[in-house]
């Protein structure tokens, strides 16, 4: 969705990619015609029972604990010693709608970013728009210029329990229409009211119900909501794409990602996980790769290579033989490979970070799918209280046609959001995990340690990238505890169970972040130990192309002497290890991986030795944060 496309909001089909466009992007929103006459039907209606006297919540009472309070006719406070009767323009009714904003206006913390603001208008402009608030056309219309305008009220982070609401945030989005409260403008911190003139706008006076039309709903937990759940949908593919690089990295196996074996536990973010990883290795030549061909790495030396092409490596390679009377009980695995221990454990099945990426990374993605149901059906809900019924039918009295409910109550994406909140450190955590394989010589099958020759001892390599990593994962751990569990009431206990909702949604938000960061660090490391798994292989195969087997027997530890019983036997054995990789093609990793890889290779050269790695820590991150390493589907 473009930047100029203008988006029609009639209250029933607002779309998170909508959301998106508006928030990340500074679309423009429209109003439906139809769903204005349904705004301006309630908002006529109300007026009418406020003429003939009806008590009704929050329009003729006190809100919360003063919900008993009836107004009166005039200020009894006029009365008072000192009293002044113009204190206060309007009707005491206006005066309840404007001190609910203005008193309500208390969070405290940074302000939230514009986008997330953006978000919040939208949404609390689409739910108004279904016409069961009260709010005047006028009102939300001056609401929608506003967002259209440019005006982002300054809306502190902190402050709202997720019940009757977010009505602090809430309030601080209203203030500014007021001409009240802090903005931003073209860039600019100022004034509400400073704001609201550059724009060409001007401040209005609430009527009957609209503060609390204003500053009763779910728009800022929704708001966050959303646009993590955005946010999270590109880190999934990118947590495949690392987990794909890292594979080819580590010649892996694929049985465990093959169909039919999900079709046996066909959970869809599962079943959606293998597929997306096996798209992503089609191509490759390093997965499923035959043990006995892969060596493993070899501090370099002067006297590793006498070709003139090879001489430039920065490493050696080798394999041990293993001799014919060590082979007993493995006749069948040495009938179908050659007995070559090279970088490739001789074992089925790869670590649980790599064989069950798709039920890791699936049951994330079932979390993500889950939310965004709740999300999509919150977006076009209506969320304020009371709610507004006009043409009820049998409606005999007030209360039959102004209920007071509880659709403010952030539950339903506090719970929601409590899952995706546990599910993001999962998902960070096995990333560190395939890391730390990657640059740990006891796991990372056969390549160097911590993924530098280190010849001279003075080198670290991508050894601290993996702590980095560490930290990020555990404090990712220590903020998924559900803010959704512990409920602090409120409003003198009128308001005695809240969501926390606005907590929880913020939260996740901000994980994603250090996520992202996590994901990015695993990108910077497989493509190191890419780089280095097809070049050792492919100095291999050309080793045995170029110079014949006995090249490669200098590159074999235990390889008996010439005249010993078993030199027979490793002569011919050597002989097809060397036919072997010498009919090989090129060794690469898959397609998709290749273009993510040369995407890092863009900006970030191969590390011979150790360098600052400072920038390229920041530029791996910006990279996954901007998606690209995401291919648009």
């Amino acid at each position: 969705m473009s930047h100029s496309d203008t988006i029609l909001l009639d209250g029933n089909h607002l779309t998170r990619a909508q959301l998106v466009a508006v928030a990340r992007s500074g679309s423009k929103v429209s109003l439906d015609p139809s769903g204005l006459k349904r705004v301006q039907h309630a908002a006529d209606f109300l007026a009418e029972k406020v003429s003939c006297g009806e008590p009704t919540y929050g329009v003729t009472t006190g809100f919360g604990s003063n919900a008993d309070k009836l107004l009166g006719a005039h200020r009894l406070r006029d009365e008072l010693p000192g009293g002044n009767p113009h204190e206060t323009e309007g009707t005491l009714l206006e005066e309840l709608q404007h001190n609910l904003i203005i008193t309500h206006a208390v969070c405290v913390g940074k302000p939230f970013s514009e986008e997330v603001v953006r978000a919040m208008l939208l949404i609390r402009i689409n739910t108004l728009m279904r016409g069961h608030s009260g709010i005047r056309v006028s009102t939300l219309e001056a609401l929608t210029a506003m967002l259209n305008a440019g005006v982002v009220p300054v809306v502190p982070e902190k402050g709202s329990v997720g019940a009757s609401g977010d009505l602090a945030p809430l309030s601080h989005l209203a203030i500014v229409l007021l001409g009240g409260g802090e903005a931003f403008y073209q860039g600019e911190r100022m004034s509400g009211a400073e704001a609201l003139k550059r724009a060409g706008l001007s401040p209005i006076r609430l009527s009957f119900k609209e503060g609390l039309a204003l500053n009763n709903g779910t728009a800022q937990m929704l708001a966050t909501a959303a646009l993590a759940l955005d946010t999270l949908e590109q880190l999934l593919d990118t947590a495949d794409l690392a987990a794909s690089m890292t594979l080819d990295a580590f010649a892996g196996r694929s049985g465990a990602l093959r169909p039919e074996v999900h079709a046996l536990r066909p959970h869809p973010g599962q079943v959606e996980t293998a597929a997306n990883v096996r798209e992503l290795l089609v191509g490759s030549t390093l997965v499923d790769i035959p043990y006995h061909l892969v060596p493993r790495f070899k501090s370099w030396s002067a006297e590793a290579w006498s070709e003139p092409d090879d001489q430039a490596l920065s490493f050696d390679i080798g394999w041990d033989w293993v001799p014919a009377n060590q082979r007993h009980g493995r006749e069948a695995f040495y009938s179908r490979f050659l007995p070559f221990k090279g970088g490739k454990k001789h074992q089925p099945q790869d670590a649980y970070s790599l064989r069950c990426m798709p039920q890791v990374h699936g049951a994330v993605r079932d979390a993500w799918a889950q939310a965004c149901r709740v999300i999509d059906i919150e977006l076009n809900s209506v969320t304020d209280n009371p709610l507004i019924f006009p043409d009820a039918e049998d409606a005999q009295f007030i209360e039959d046609q102004v209920i007071s409910a509880g659709h403010f109550h952030g539950m339903p994406l506090a719970l929601a959001m409590s899952y995706v909140k546990a599910a993001i450190p999962v998902l960070a955590s096995i990333s560190e995990r395939r890391l730390n394989k990657l640059v740990d010589p006891a796991t990372n099958d056969g390549l160097p340690a911590f993924l530098t020759g280190n010849e001279d001892g003075t080198d670290s390599g991508f050894m601290i990238v993996q702590y980095t990593a560490a930290a990020l994962v555990n404090d990712l751990a220590t903020r998924a505890h559900p803010a959704s569990v512990y409920s602090i009431p409120t409003s003198s206990n009128a308001e005695d169970h809240v969501s926390m909702g606005a907590n929880e949604a913020r939260h996740v938000l901000e994980m994603t972040e250090d996520l992202s960061h996590v994901l990015a660090l695993e990108i910077y490391t497989a493509a190191q130990a890419l780089d280095f798994r097809q070049a050792m292989l492919n100095a291999a195969r050309r080793l045995a192309g170029r110079a014949g087997w006995q090249a490669i027997s200098e590159k074999i530890a235990n390889a008996p002497r010439e005249g010993h019983a078993h030199y027979p036997q490793f002569v011919a054995e050597v002989q097809q290890l060397t036919f072997a990789l010498a009919e090989v093609g090129d060794f690469h990793a898959g397609t998709r991986v290749r273009e993510a890889h040369a995407v890092l290779r863009q900006h970030i050269d191969f590390m011979h030795r150790d360098r600052a790695m400072d920038g390229e820590v920041r530029t791996v991150c910006e990279l996954v944060q901007q998606g690209a390493f995401r291919r648009s589907h």
